[in-house]
């Protein structure tokens, strides 16, 4: 069965109320969740599922299933599920300045992507920090980039996601940025994220609704990975959000 994915349309809603598809060692199916699984860069989300009788399942990380569509929340080690089965109802609460912290990073590597115009080859979303690995061989300047930043987030630009379908992206290649995830296919649409005069491409991540909302945030170093890598790592000013 497939689970409803609430967050790709409201990456804000923090939890809603579910039911459990099936239990299983490599975790817990419910059928419609607000948890992201990890993919694209982004780390899973974490949280709760809290039950009617009052017990808590922690979930230390969300993922996708062996099957198209299937999302798992995994608990932690020592959270017990005896008893727990297909059927209950439950309401699924992620932690949300995890989820705060993702949406900041998330929407500031677009931000990134707009003052390097070259094609990404790696990427790693946190909670403490972001990094894009760019396929380009010139040096890239620290404060400057930061100062780009600064300056995108400042100017407010609304944040927003549409659908498109395949054909669609066929014919705008120029929209598929990254070398290493590729948009998903077979689905017959595929989700393009806007920053209005900024950036446009496929991703399926979480994000905020409009650049303001990142907050203050730095690059905190750059790195030549190799002769045609630079790595990018973005981070919060003194590693506090």
């Amino acid at each position: 069965m497939i689970t409803e994915e609430l967050f790709r349309e409201d990456a804000r809603l923090a939890e809603c109320q579910a039911r459990i598809v099936a239990v299983a060692d490599d975790g817990i199916q419910l059928d419609r969740t607000v948890f992201y699984p990890h993919g694209g860069g982004q780390a899973g989300d974490t949280g709760v599922l809290h039950l009617p009788d009052g017990r808590r399942i922690v979930i230390e990380n969300t993922r996708k299933g062996r099957e198209a569509g299937q999302i798992l929340h995994v608990p932690a080690p020592a959270t017990a599920i005896a008893g727990i089965s297909a059927g209950l109802a439950l309401t699924a609460r992620i932690d949300w300045a995890r989820r705060q912290a993702h949406m900041r990073f998330h929407t500031a590597t677009h931000l990134l992507c707009a003052l390097v115009p070259h094609p990404v080859d790696g990427c790693s979303i946190t909670a403490a920090y972001a990094r894009l690995d760019f396929h380009m061989t010139e040096p890239l300047d620290k404060d400057e980039l930061t100062r780009g930043l600064a300056r995108l987030i400042a100017d407010s630009h609304p944040v927003r996601h549409r659908w498109i379908d395949e054909e669609e992206l066929d014919a705008n290649p120029g929209l598929v940025r990254s070398m290493s995830v590729q948009p998903p296919r077979g689905l017959g649409r595929v989700r393009v994220l806007e920053i209005d005069g900024v950036d446009r491409q496929p991703c399926g991540g979480t994000h905020v609704t409009n650049t303001a909302e990142i907050g203050p945030i730095v690059v905190a170093k750059i790195e030549k990975k190799s002769a045609r890598t630079r790595r990018v790592v973005l981070g919060f000013p003194d590693g506090c959000a």
